[in-house]
């Protein structure tokens, strides 16, 4: 509106009676017809020129000429034709805002894959989780999505060639052991906010959690059989310790690679269980032998129960039987044979007589 009442003003000085183009009087007189000039009012510049006025021509619009003008030069400010402004203003006002357009749809727009899940933030601060899929949150800096890969396995070698990990077992001997733990991400928001390092803390765990379940053990079991049983105990001591610290890490396994005694006794100690192998050996092939004897001692029994039955009904007849194998059994690898048959010499010295025969021929000759 001043801009509208400064041009007014500028038309009334303009087109009213005995005044001069600039709103003054003429020389010689005043508005009324006089010839004295009447007293000037208001404060002056410093070079005696009346200040300007808001609503004057002297105000924030007093270089504008006219309408016309002041929207030239508007217009050069924006970027089109004009004063201040050339045709390729325009072009660089619509590529920015081609480009903010195009930052706003890659903030506001996320495609989260299906093994991850989006964390959304306000200005830090965790507000909510998004689903596999397309979604749509406010603009950057507003909020942020960070994505997570909630699916794949992670692994976290503890006890390298690098690094001796010895522990004390029940027993109290020492082993050299080394282990591998296998995780994911079970909470993403947990994940991400409650733990500082989530690999270095959990490696912290299952160090303590071995130890723990290896003191309670013996050496046999700890380098033997018994690693199945030592990496059920180590998941679940591990598990509880990241449910209590709210880590959102769930633990998928654990495998034991390596189960020695230290280095310096290692040589004496594989002579040692070279040794107990030896012995199991041993005892395993005498049990073996145990347990054949047993067998077949087991079938002479049962087929003495037959033979039994078969003697209950018909004495004589399996009495005989069992003579007749008998001999059977001691004469088939005997060199003389007794014949009992009447009329028949009962002895026969067969050895004798074919030593004999030749003795003979050569005294013939």
């Amino acid at each position: 509106m001043s801009i509208f009442s400064g041009w007014a003003a500028r038309g009334r000085g303009l087109f009213s009676e005995n005044k001069g183009p600039w709103g003054s009087a003429p020389e010689g007189g005043n508005g009324n017809g006089g010839g004295k000039k009447p007293p000037e009012d208001g404060p002056k510049g410093p070079w005696k020129q009346p200040r300007p006025t808001p609503g004057g021509n002297g105000g924030q619009f007093g270089n504008v000429a006219s309408l016309d003008e002041w929207l030239k030069r508007n217009r050069g400010r924006f970027g089109g034709p004009g004063a201040g402004g050339g045709p390729s203003g325009g072009l660089v006002m619509w590529g920015i805002a081609a480009f903010l357009l195009i930052v706003l749809l890659f903030t506001m727009v996320h495609r989260v894959a299906p093994e991850e899940r989006g964390v959304i933030t306000r200005f830090g601060r965790y507000v909510e989780t998004l689903s596999p899929g397309i979604g749509f949150t406010l603009p950057a800096p507003i909020h942020r999505v960070q994505k997570v890969d909630v699916e794949n396995i992670r692994e976290v070698n503890v006890g390298t060639d690098n690094d001796e990990t010895l522990m004390l077992t029940g027993d109290e001997n020492i082993i050299d052991i080394a282990y591998q733990v296998r995780w994911n991400i079970r909470d993403p928001e947990q994940y991400l906010f409650e733990l500082a390092n989530p690999e270095e803390t959990i490696r912290q765990v299952a160090e303590s959690a071995m130890r723990q379940v290896v003191a309670q053990v013996n050496l046999q079991d700890a380098i033997g059989e018994g690693r199945g049983e030592i990496e059920a105990r180590v998941q679940q001591e591990m598990q509880e310790t990241l449910d209590a610290y709210r880590s959102g890490i769930l633990i998928q396994g654990i495998a034991i690679k390596q189960a020695d005694p230290p280095a310096a006794v290692n040589e004496a100690f594989k002579e040692v269980t070279a040794a107990q192998q030896e012995a199991q050996s041993y005892i395993n092939q005498a049990r073996a032998y145990a347990l054949q004897l047993t067998a077949k001692a087991q079938g002479e029994a049962t087929a003495f129960d037959k033979v039994y039955e078969e003697y209950r009904l018909a004495p004589e007849v399996t009495k005989r039987r069992m003579y007749y194998e008998t001999m059977e059994r001691v004469l088939k690898d005997v060199d003389k044979t007794i014949v009992e048959t009447p009329g028949v010499t009962p002895y026969l010295p067969l050895n004798e007589v074919g030593k004999a025969r030749p003795r003979a021929s050569q005294g013939g000759q």
